[in-house]
Parts: C-alpha cells; sequence; structure tokens
C-alpha cells in the first residue's frame, strides 16, 4: 500500500516538481503512506468479479459448442476454448468488472494524489506541517460538487485499455496452459497404465 500511495503522488504531482521513490516514501507521516488503504481493500472484489463473469461466459460459450458438435457431428467430446475466445472473454470480464468498481478506483486516486499545497516551497518550510485527512466520502462528495456524476468515471477508458490487454492475454495464457497441463497429465495417465500392464504380463 505505501508502494502504490507513492506512485500514485509521484504520477499526480506538478511538472517538474516529482520526487524520487525514497523522498516520496519518506515525506509525511507513516500514517500517510496508507491513505486509500480501506478502499483498496474493497477494491480486492475486482478480480472476483472479473474470474466469475469470465467463468460464466466461458461455461455458456462451451454449453454452446458442445450442443452444436453434438447435432452436427455427433461428437460430444469435452471443448476447450480457443485462444481467440479466452482471449475476446478474458477483455470483456476485465472491462465489466473495471467498470463496476471504477468509482472506487477514482475516489482511491483522488485520496492519494499528491496535494498541491505540499509542492509549494512556503508551505513545506512550516513546521508539523501535514496534510489533512482524506476520506472516501471527502472525495466522492468533491467529485460529485465539482465534476457531477461524470466525474466518477473520469479517465474510465484509459483505465480499460491499461488493464483490459493485460488481463485479457493473461487469460488468454492460463487456458492454453490449462490445456497443455490436462493433455500432458492424461498422457502420463495413459503412459504408466500401459507400462503397468506390460510389468504385469512379463
Amino acid at each position: 500500500q505505501p508502494l502504490d500511495t507513492a506512485s500514485s503522488r509521484m504520477q499526480t504531482s506538478a511538472f517538474g516538481k516529482s520526487k524520487g521513490l525514497r523522498a516520496t516514501l519518506a515525506e509525511g507521516t507513516w500514517l500517510e503512506a496508507f491513505d486509500g488503504l480501506g478502499i483498496s481493500l474493497m477494491l480486492t472484489c475486482n478480480p472476483s468479479i472479473q474470474y466469475t463473469v469470465f467463468d460464466q461466459l466461458k461455461q455458456k460459450l462451451i454449453l454452446r459448442q458442445t450442443r452444436r458438435n453434438a447435432e452436427s457431428a455427433g461428437d460430444s467430446s469435452p471443448v476447450a476454448l480457443s485462444a481467440f475466445s479466452a482471449f475476446l472473454l478474458g477483455a470483456i470480464s476485465k472491462s465489466v468488472a473495471t467498470i463496476l468498481t471504477y468509482p472506487l478506483i477514482r475516489c482511491k486516486v483522488m485520496i492519494q494524489a499528491a496535494d498541491p499545497d505540499e509542492d509549494d516551497e512556503d508551505e513545506s518550510e512550516k513546521p508539523g506541517n501535514s496534510r489533512p485527512p482524506k476520506t472516501m466520502l471527502g472525495a466522492m462528495h468533491a467529485m460529485w460538487n465539482k465534476e457531477g456524476i461524470p466525474g466518477f468515471f473520469k479517465g474510465l477508458h484509459a483505465q480499460i485499455l491499461k488493464t483490459v490487454l493485460s488481463s485479457a492475454l493473461l487469460l488468454m495464457i492460463k487456458e492454453k496452459i490449462s490445456k497443455f497441463t490436462w493433455i500432458s497429465l492424461l498422457a502420463l495417465r495413459r503412459y504408466l497404465f500401459v507400462s503397468r500392464k506390460r510389468i504385469k504380463s512379463a
């Protein structure tokens, strides 16, 4: 969480006033390094939503392909997702998860964002200067007053482009590795079974 907070502050600091990682982590109190921790814990539901949507879509697609194969050729053998299908379902599931949880992501970034007053040299020289505590309700109230409902989804397209591609590739590779592992286990099981029969016959 401190690294996440430092990353957000470095990305939102004024141009030319960004500090290094160590300096960013060292400034402020240790409590400020955990800004947005509550929202980060709430955002653990993002991958849960993603994998739930992915599994539901995967089951429906496999069931449809199995029925189609059974009707056309009478083949009821198990069907595996193609690379393109896994990539597409991964992109759709991550998009759904990102859209549903983006207001929380936006609040977390606002809470962790660098305070413009902290970049002012005169302000930073004052002893005991620290940021006022920021809360999720305060961030939501500020977004509502300044930008309304669109403010909760500001930057959504960039977030989707950033996360969807990586998640889709991850799920596509995962499906291929799972398929390869399953085939390898079946081949190993068959080899061991044949070897055992040969030993008994000998």
